[in-house]
Formats: structure tokens, C-alpha cells, sequence
């Protein structure tokens, strides 16, 4: 077979398993992008870590809830106590001395019901600000997922464009072997120099140096594979773009990004927490009223006393007037940190905007650069065909060769690349304006939804299980 055949078909078959935009047969049982993306989203330990943090978020709500609910304590007490009293009693000019004396044994038993009845507000903005930290963190959440997704769609794409430049490599080096023996024997019946053949082998010591080099990266790939979405790649099928689940224009995007992206609403949820820290902090400066009822059983009080019986109900009015001026610094502490919070939600949109541009732009260069790179394939492909048939009669030299075969093997390496930076840049736009999820991707696994816990815990008024159980 003509060496031109060996490289066109074997390399073409490498490529054949990363091209997008072209109908290429899924192989039986083959792993899809779709199915890593879904054992990353369920299994990624840094994701289930991310979820018992905001599961963690959850319980803030009913400790702030705790403000408005009763609080109860039950008192207790025994033990011994030796007493000896001497009395002096008058009446009239009778002198009389009284002494008491031995040992009882006192016990009593209470209870104390205390009630807030008004704090200026604070438990209610505390649970407010509760709730918005629950929101917040939600959305960070999904700013993980986002993450979580797009590593698991870029090391998939990695690992078909590292395996398919091992396969170009591979039959680059085949090919060189190839052309060294052939031009070993010209040389053997003179038709070459001794130069060309010590140009075959110093391109054929470049090609192998390639192939150890496309390996090593694809090893590191593998291992990257796993850690990311938890299994070894095994038969992976081609991966194609998200262009679908974008808006159609860049303004569009940004629009869209500005509403939807989780990092920008995790800073008006941030916003919205420190407004109600403010609110906390001046309900320090108003009155507090509270009412508390307590009842108490004794025996043995005292050597005279055998039983007693007490109960009270009482309403306790405290007015701050000055408490160090500590209330103050609070006060303005956190006004500040507003204001902080209002600047990083712009910051946050600026870089979004940004990030957005940048990411449509890549995905604007990635379609063209695939366009070009297959017509690079093309040409350089025809170009190698006609050096080739140059080269039998004498018009080119064995370096032309060697040259037009190493720009084949670039451009087909260009056209890799192109193809899975091309479906990259469509997840980074997609995680850039805020949908890279399951629920807009369609992906067949059940969505972890974190407001199921929430209403599990909060309106609980005691228990130290967890919902899970444990």
C-alpha cells in the first residue's frame, strides 16, 4: 500500500473518534459525554462535600427561629446541711434563750418558663438574614455544579483529543519507520545519499520523541478522567457541542447572565444579608420585654420549715441607654460592610460580563478554526500526495518528503485540537452565562434539590438526628 494510503487511513481512523458536525456511528455500549457528566454530577466527592455545606446553611434558620419560641429550665437540688441557731427572745422583762439545732436534708425541685416578647426586631431579622444566607448559599452551590460540569466536559474532551494525537503519532511513527527502510534500500542501489537516510532517522527519532510525549499526556489525562468524573475512560464516543442551550447573541448572553449566572445572584443574596445584619445590630438600641413565670417545691428549707411552695410571674422591661458604645461600632461596621457588598455585586457583574465576552468569542473562533483546520488537512494531505509523485522522478528531495509528511501530521493534530477546543468553548459560554446544569442540559439523573432538606429541619424544635438518620 502506498505510504500516502497508510497515513491518510490510519490517522483518519483517530480522528474519526473526535469529529463533530459529521455523522459518526456510536459504537455498541459506547460512553457518552451526557453519562460522564451525570456520574460526575452524582458522585463528584467535592460537590457532596459542597451539599453538606449547605445542608450545614440550613440549620441557621431554625437557630434564629429559636428567638421566638419559649425557654424552659428545670432546677433541682438535694443534699444535707447541719444548722445550730441560739435566739434571744423578750417579752416584757422575761429574758427567754431559744436554740435550734440538727441536721435536715433540703430538696426542691422548679422550673422557669422565660418568654421574649419584643427585642427590637432582631429575631425576626435574624431569621430573615438566616433564610437569605440559605439562599446564598444555594447559589454557591451552583457555581460548583457549573464548575463540577465543565471539568467533567473539558477532561472528557481531553482525553478524546490526548487519544487521538497518540493515534496520529503512532501512525506518523509507523509511517517513518516506513520511509526509513525504503530509503535505506535506495540508498543500498544508490539512487539517495547517505544524507537523506540520516534525515529519515533523525525524523524518525522526532516522531518517536512526539509519540512518548502524546503518551505521557495521556496517561496524565486518564488519571485526571477518573479523579473528575470516578471511572477510567473506556470506548468514549464523540462529544458535541451545547450550541442549543445558548441565547443566540452575545448582548443576549450577557443579558441572560445577569439574571441567571449563580455567582451574581450569591452577591445579592450577600447583599441582602449584610442589609439585615445592619437591622440586627441598631435593634440593639431599642427596649427588650420579657416575661418569665417560674414555680419551685422545697422541703426541709430550714430545721423549722418542712415544705414550701412558691410560684411568681413577672414582666422584665430592659431600656438600654448606654453600654459602652460598642452597640455603635456594630452599628457602622456593618453599614460598611454593605456597602462593601454593593461593590462586589458590581464587580461580580463586570467580570461576568467579561467572562461571558470572552467565552462567546472562543466559541465564535472555535467554529472557524475547525473550518480551517480541516481545509489545512486537506490541503496539506494533496500537497504530501504531490511531493510524493515529485519525489519518484526526481523533482524533490527525501527532506521535502519528510517536511510535507510532518505539516500532514500537524494539520491533523490543528484539526484535533480545533475540534475540542471548539467543544469546550460552547460548555464554558453555557457555564459563563449560567445554565451549564442538569435541568437545562436535559441529563437523565435525578437533580439534587437542597430545599428538601430545608423543610426538614426548619421548623424542628429539638432532635440531634439529622434527616439522613444519623
Amino acid at each position: 500500500m502506498p505510504l500516502r494510503r497508510v497515513l491518510s487511513l490510519r490517522a483518519g481512523g483517530a480522528l474519526a473518534a473526535l469529529m463533530i458536525g459529521h455523522a459518526v456511528s456510536t459504537p455498541a455500549f459506547a460512553d457518552t459525554i451526557e453519562a460522564a457528566l451525570i456520574r460526575a454530577y452524582q458522585n463528584n466527592p467535592q460537590l457532596n462535600a459542597q451539599r453538606a455545606s449547605v445542608r450545614s446553611t440550613d440549620e441557621n434558620v431554625p437557630q434564629a427561629l429559636s428567638g421566638y419560641r419559649p425557654k424552659v429550665a428545670v432546677t433541682a437540688s438535694a443534699g444535707t446541711q447541719y444548722t445550730d441557731v441560739q435566739s434571744n427572745l423578750s417579752s416584757g422583762q422575761t429574758l427567754t434563750t431559744s436554740r435550734i439545732y440538727g441536721v435536715n436534708a433540703p430538696r426542691s425541685v422548679g422550673a422557669t418558663v422565660s418568654q421574649t416578647v419584643f427585642n427590637g426586631g432582631q429575631t425576626a431579622n435574624r431569621t430573615r438574614a438566616a433564610e437569605s444566607q440559605v439562599s446564598a448559599a444555594r447559589e454557591g452551590l451552583r457555581v460548583l455544579e457549573q464548575t463540577v460540569l465543565l471539568s467533567a466536559a473539558t477532561i472528557y474532551m481531553d482525553y478524546l483529543r490526548d487519544s487521538a494525537i497518540v493515534e496520529v503519532q503512532r501512525s506518523n511513527t509507523r509511517v517513518l519507520e516506513q520511509t526509513l527502510k525504503q530509503t535505506k534500500d535506495r540508498f543500498n542501489v544508490g539512487e539517495v545519499t547517505r544524507t537523506d537516510v540520516a534525515q529519515s532517522e533523525a525524523q524518525l527519532a522526532a516522531g518517536r520523541t512526539q509519540l512518548l510525549t502524546a503518551e505521557s499526556n495521556l496517561t496524565t489525562t486518564r488519571a485526571n478522567f477518573r479523579r473528575i468524573i470516578g471511572n477510567d475512560p473506556v470506548n468514549l464516543a464523540a462529544g458535541s457541542p451545547v450550541d442549543r442551550y445558548l441565547p443566540p447573541t452575545l448582548l443576549a448572553a450577557i443579558d441572560v447572565s445577569l439574571l441567571e449566572n449563580p455567582s451574581v445572584t450569591a452577591a445579592m443574596y450577600g447583599i441582602d444579608v449584610s442589609f439585615l445584619q445592619v437591622k440586627v445590630n441598631e435593634g440593639a438600641l431599642f427596649p427588650t420585654l420579657t416575661l418569665q413565670g417560674s414555680v419551685q417545691q422545697s422541703y426541709e428549707s430550714t430545721m423549722s420549715i418542712y415544705r414550701s411552695f412558691g410560684a411568681s410571674a413577672v414582666a422584665q422591661l430592659s431600656i438600654p441607654v448606654y453600654q459602652g458604645g460598642a452597640e455603635y461600632a456594630l452599628i457602622r461596621q456593618s453599614k460598611e460592610t454593605l456597602a462593601q457588598q454593593r461593590l462586589t455585586l458590581e464587580q461580580t457583574r463586570d467580570q461576568t460580563r467579561a467572562t461571558v465576552a470572552q467565552a462567546w468569542g472562543q466559541l465564535v473562533a472555535g467554529k472557524a478554526q475547525v473550518s480551517s483546520a480541516q481545509s489545512q488537512v486537506t490541503a496539506s494531505e494533496i500537497a504530501l500526495n504531490g511531493v510524493r509523485e515529485e519525489a519518484r522522478v526526481g523533482q524533490r528531495t527525501t527532506l521535502d518528503v519528510l517536511n510535507a509528511q510532518q505539516a500532514l501530521v500537524n494539520a491533523r493534530v490543528a484539526l484535533v485540537t480545533a475540534q475540542h477546543d471548539r467543544v469546550v468553548a460552547s460548555y464554558s459560554t453555557l457555564s459563563a452565562v449560567g445554565r451549564l446544569s442538569p435541568q437545562v442540559m436535559n441529563l437523565a439523573t435525578t437533580v439534587y434539590d437542597p430545599s428538601v432538606h430545608y423543610h426538614q429541619v426548619r421548623d424542628a424544635w429539638g432532635g440531634t438526628q439529622i434527616p439522613d438518620g444519623k
